[in-house]
């Protein structure tokens, strides 16, 4: 199988005197994913956010939808649904109908988030926010599987005899767990769950790409679980002229130094963060005070397309099935990622394509 690709945002638009409405990132982001399929990119996705500040798209199903009216072939993903602020059976139904509704094009992920701000206003204890997800995932996977009524009784989560529909059209329904610590890992290997990586998180907690994937797998072995697709996201910005590497580099910092970021990862958000995500701490204090030298291509694929196909290579040999690429990072502008997007399908995919 060659490595795919696919289109990815988190929507950051919470910049000084940005004068782009996140009413109006909403609508570019939508339109880059339907590029995304005519450029033959393989999936768009879109990352759930709410309150302005890590990202503006609150509702990444309802873009999603919107996409999977006016396109065939590109799969359709969140990146990711924060579960522990939703009722799981409301997100079985909502996935489950896109997924009928695309023509079985949904590829579901999921994870915790880790900031209080987005819980406290939702009603839901971020200091359980692992017990909550975890239950959370048991009810969804039973939400989709149960062909009858069933019953369920959780800790946070108690009912009698209801029939959940609809259920997903694909068959074989494996979704991904967003992952940054062995916590998730091993959650993912229990339930049979893909995984989905960031290098950046994976380079500060593991050393690098390759380390993580290979806890993972280490993970599976000794569950006696089967080692399911592994997916990353990667920021990007394509450019070999004088100073392109600068801009790129600048790109990640103003990303990062974000209104509420470097907080949000440290402290939580508002408070403390959980026990099982102390390893937070160690990703806020390398984001404390970024620099242009803390960026390398394990956190921002950067330069030449020649340099980028080399770093992907590297990837690829790591196992990954997907790379997603994070082009509208950092405030970039419509007709930017838009021209990024055609010179990453026109020179560097093809090296990728099968023989």
């Amino acid at each position: 199988m060659s490595l795919k690709f696919g289109y990815f945002t988190l929507s950051d638009n919470r910049y000084p005197n940005n004068p782009r409405t996140p009413e109006q990132f909403h609508l570019e982001i939508r339109d880059q994913a339907i590029l995304a399929e005519k450029l033959g990119y393989h999936s768009a996705w879109i990352g759930e956010h709410h309150f302005n500040r890590r990202g503006c798209v609150a509702m990444p199903s309802l873009i999603l939808a919107n996409i999977a009216a006016v396109t065939t072939r590109i799969r359709l993903s969140p990146a990711v649904v924060v579960l522990p602020i939703h009722h799981p059976i409301y997100v079985a139904e909502e996935w489950a109908t896109l997924d009928q509704l695309s023509n079985g094009r949904v590829d579901f992920a999921a994870g915790r988030g880790y900031d209080s701000h987005e819980y406290t206003p939702f009603g839901v204890d971020f200091q359980k926010s692992a017990e909550h997800f975890a239950e959370g995932i048991d009810l969804l996977m039973k939400c989709w599987k149960e062909e009858g009524p069933f019953s369920y009784k959780g800790q946070f989560y108690n009912f009698d005899d209801l029939e959940i529909h609809p259920k997903p059209l694909q068959k074989d329904f494996r979704p991904y767990m967003a992952s940054f610590s062995r916590f998730s890992m091993e959650l993912a290997a229990d339930w049979d769950w893909n995984l989905l990586l960031a290098p950046f998180a994976s380079t500060i907690l593991f050393g690098d790409l390759g380390r993580a994937v290979q806890a993972y797998r280490e993970i599976c072995e000794q569950k006696q679980k089967p080692a399911r697709k592994v997916k990353c996201s990667y920021f990007i910005h394509i450019g070999d002229k004088p100073g392109d590497d600068d801009i790129a580099l600048e790109r990640m910092i103003n990303y990062i130094t974000m209104a509420g970021l470097r907080k949000t990862m440290s402290q939580g958000g508002k408070g403390p963060l959980p026990p099982t995500m102390q390893y937070f701490t160690k990703i806020g204090e390398k984001l404390n005070d970024p620099k242009k030298g803390d960026f390398d291509d394990n956190s921002l694929l950067f330069g030449s397309p020649q340099r980028i196909i080399e770093t992907l290579k590297r990837v690829e040999a790591n196992g990954l099935d997907e790379v997603i690429l994070y082009f509208n990072f950092g405030n970039a502008r419509d007709a930017f990622v838009r021209d990024q997007m055609q010179i990453f399908a026109e020179e560097i995919a093809p090296a990728f394509s099968k023989a």
